[in-house]
């Protein structure tokens, strides 16, 4: 009995999710090892086992594919509703600090979260992704809860991030000292009350001390 001639055209339903997987998987390693910048496709692909037209057939274009590498990788810092969307205000500061410092901890999440960072700052393209994550899924819940006019709190949510992203890139990626090394618990109990005044401090105005 002759086996089952498979059709060309679209995986079968298994396999799809199987290579999506995989694609994914292989992009994370390459964009993690070589930035946005140098990694390719047909790296990815190769990475992956399979033809670089199936990447495309997924994904799209490079930004596209990094863009879903990134949302893949970024998921546990997008997906944190107890942190930000419950609880009181007067405390979201520290809450908020707490859990991103918590997973810049996590050796498991800290890999792609570096690859993520080092790709934003030296190409436009992987920012603009980088940006529309943060701004979608992480900085609107917070401005949603303030009650103060839209621009108000996107401004003061942006300027919360950032404060974590920018001690972030000190500490994990240029590794400044005493910072880098500096105990976890200081450094949260030094910048939750900075991020606490953005988001719901009173604003100075000039000649006010």
């Amino acid at each position: 009995m002759s086996e089952p001639v498979r059709r060309r055209g679209r995986p079968a339903r298994t396999e799809s999710g199987d290579t999506r997987t995989r694609i994914l998987e292989a992009a994370r390693e390459e964009f993690a090892a070589r930035g946005y910048e140098k990694a390719s496709v047909r790296g990815i692909a190769k990475a992956a086992g399979v033809d670089s037209a199936l990447v495309h057939h997924y994904f799209g274009t490079k930004e596209q594919v990094f863009a879903a590498s990134i949302e893949t990788a970024f998921a546990p810092a997008l997906q944190a509703p107890a942190v930000l969307e419950e609880g009181p205000l007067d405390d979201i500061g520290e809450r908020l600090t707490r859990f991103v410092f918590g997973i810049w901890e996590n050796p498991a999440t800290r890999t792609p979260l570096l690859a993520i960072v080092r790709s934003a700052v030296n190409n436009e393209a992987a920012a603009a992704v980088f940006r529309r994550l943060i701004a979608a899924q992480l900085l609107g819940r917070i401005a949603r809860r303030l009650d103060i006019p839209d621009e108000e709190a996107e401004l003061r949510v942006t300027l919360a991030a950032a404060q974590l992203v920018g001690t972030a890139v000190l500490r994990y990626v240029i590794k400044v000292e005493p910072l880098a090394s500096a105990d976890p618990e200081t450094v949260i109990a030094r910048i939750a009350p900075v991020v606490q005044g953005h988001l719901t401090g009173h604003a100075r105005t000039a000649g006010n001390s």
